[in-house]
């Protein structure tokens, strides 16, 4: 469906993406990264609105920028706002359908059932001005959906939605998935992605940092160097067992906390003796942190492997 090949794009001097490579079949795909990681910009480069500076894209075999009758089988649901206020959700949505080379009644019928579909049956006549963020939101979605696209891409859908609006959109994308169409699906919030998948594109500094399912992340993440914080009473009893272990690198007690830092190779080979240790010395534990459990931390990790680092 998505393949990347030394995939850059530079805005002058600075990188937005760089060097992306990859090959991914249909699917529902996270892209999971921070703000300003690139996520916007690899989505932009998949739907043909930039050019790459090196390396080539293409989706479902075509390349987006040239062939851009490839558009047809994409749905994209931007980050940016509605801008046109004095216009209806049904006008515009059926506009839009139109582009896509279907005949005028047919553009009325599909814009008409996709509005439906995101909750804007009552509101669908109204200008879109007089719409509150969410329901910006949800006419963007109705948009991207209304020609059935084979793959439906979405930057940062949930902004602005109300917890209803949450729950009603992770429905849809849901069924959208079960009915055996594609999606992928960029944000910074973990949980969010998690709620429509258990596959992620990893992206931080413009670079594909990993890519699986979350088992796979979750191996990677503990194979490599990161840090484990213990909080509680008594934590500093494990020092002496800690000093001694050869995946242990640096070891950090802060008495005026009662918290333990520890340096560790491969948290996985040390977890098991850790937690029988915790248990013998009859240490209380009220905080345990690790880069699963860490957005940030699990970048960190991720990064350190990307460059190498043991």
């Amino acid at each position: 469906m998505i393949e990347l090949q030394g995939l850059s794009k530079l805005y002058g001097r600075v990188i937005g993406v760089n060097d992306l490579c990859g090959s991914f079949p249909a699917g529902a795909y996270g892209l999971i990264g921070p703000n300003g990681s690139g996520k916007t910009t690899m989505i932009n480069l998949l739907t043909g609105q930039l050019k790459p500076t090196t390396g080539r894209v293409r989706v479902f075999g075509r390349d987006p920028f040239r062939q851009r009758d490839v558009l047809r089988q994409i749905g994209l649901c931007p980050a940016t706002d509605v801008l046109y206020p004095n216009v209806s959700a049904r006008q515009w949505v059926r506009c839009l359908v139109r582009l896509h080379g279907f005949g005028a009644a047919e553009s009325r019928r599909r814009a008409d059932d996709a509005l439906e579909q995101v909750g804007l049956s009552d509101a669908m006549d109204r200008p879109m001005g007089r719409y509150s963020l969410g329901m910006r939101q949800r006419a963007k979605l109705a948009q991207a959906i209304a020609h059935e696209p084979d793959l439906l891409i979405l930057d940062e859908p949930y902004n602005g939605l109300d917890p209803v609006g949450r729950y009603e959109m992770t429905a849809l994308l849901r069924r959208w998935h079960s009915a055996g169409r594609s999606l992928l699906f960029a944000s910074h919030v973990l949980h969010e992605i998690e709620s429509i998948t258990r596959s992620f594109l990893w992206i931080h500094g413009g670079r594909l940092l990993a890519s699986g399912t979350a088992e796979e992340i979750d191996a990677i993440v503990a194979s490599t160097p990161q840090e484990i914080v213990l909080r509680g009473d008594g934590v500093g009893r494990l020092v002496q067992h800690l000093a001694n272990h050869p995946q242990v690198q640096r070891i950090e007690l802060s008495t005026t906390d009662n918290r333990l830092t520890v340096g560790v190779r491969e948290v996985n080979q040390l977890i098991p003796q850790l937690t029988r240790w915790i248990a013998e010395d009859s240490v209380k534990v009220d905080e345990l942190l690790s880069a699963d459990g860490d957005l940030s931390a699990m970048f960190e990790a991720l990064l350190r492997r990307h460059r190498g680092e043991q």
